[in-house]
């Protein structure tokens, strides 16, 4: 089964359930989104947002309750976790949703953020290089472009430590054991690619002030703006 068929058919099984497990699963849950949301200047108080691999549309949200103007643009690969989207922002009237692969998305609108959440780390490296491509170009000079993910550690001593600090906290999360194994199965589709390397695409690209404006353990924020 393709690696996208099977992302998709893992996390339409869990869409339900999965706003409730993730700040069991993400051990630094506030800061890690907060530095997100705090990094998202813009010079409009109703930005244009993209949102690549929105799944549930937390960041989105998170988003909105700063800029509540805000004209918003979902793209995810699951209809199941689509469809919790829609219910979590019904109150808003300025949402798009496209349920898609967001890899090739280019728009001929451009956007004044551009973020994405836990979702590149699927990617296979040929398809990272490729998305961060688009999303420069899908920008707006002057734009921002806000990469919440996951990285793979520089050494393979580091990985291991990064995984062992991971599972030794989320087996103490008060999870069941259904919802870690389930977790730990959808770690088999991670993708990750060390931080330097996509520090060092995103500054090829052309994006400036790039920069890892948080990071816990394999949990960072990637920051980079589109010069004038």
């Amino acid at each position: 089964m393709e690696i996208r068929d099977e992302v998709r058919r893992n996390f339409d099984k869990v869409a339900q359930e999965y706003d409730g497990q993730r700040r069991k699963l993400i051990p630094c849950f506030d800061d890690f989104y907060q530095a997100g949301v705090s990094m998202a200047e813009s010079n409009t108080i109703s930005p244009t947002i993209l949102d690549l691999g929105a799944g549930t549309g937390l960041f989105s949200s998170l988003l909105l309750q700063r800029y509540p103007g805000a004209k918003v643009t979902l793209i995810d690969i699951s209809e199941k976790m689509m469809e919790v989207t829609r219910l979590r922002l019904q109150g808003f009237n300025t949402i798009t949703y496209v349920v898609d692969d967001y890899t090739n998305y280019t728009s001929s609108e451009k956007f004044d953020i551009i973020i994405s959440a836990l979702s590149i780390h699927h990617l296979s490296d040929a398809d990272k290089l490729k998305l961060y491509n688009n999303t420069y170009s899908n920008l707006k000079d002057t734009g921002v472009f806000i990469n919440a993910d996951q990285v793979l550690g520089h050494t393979p001593f580091i990985e291991s430590l990064y995984k062992e600090d991971w599972r030794n906290k989320v087996e103490v999360s008060g999870l069941s054991r259904d919802e870690l194994d389930s977790a730990y199965e959808r770690t088999q589709l991670d993708r990750m690619a060390p931080l330097h390397t996509q520090l060092d695409w995103l500054q090829q690209i052309g994006f400036s002030d790039v920069d890892v404006v948080y990071k816990y353990f394999n949990f960072v924020v990637l920051y980079g703006r589109k010069s004038i």
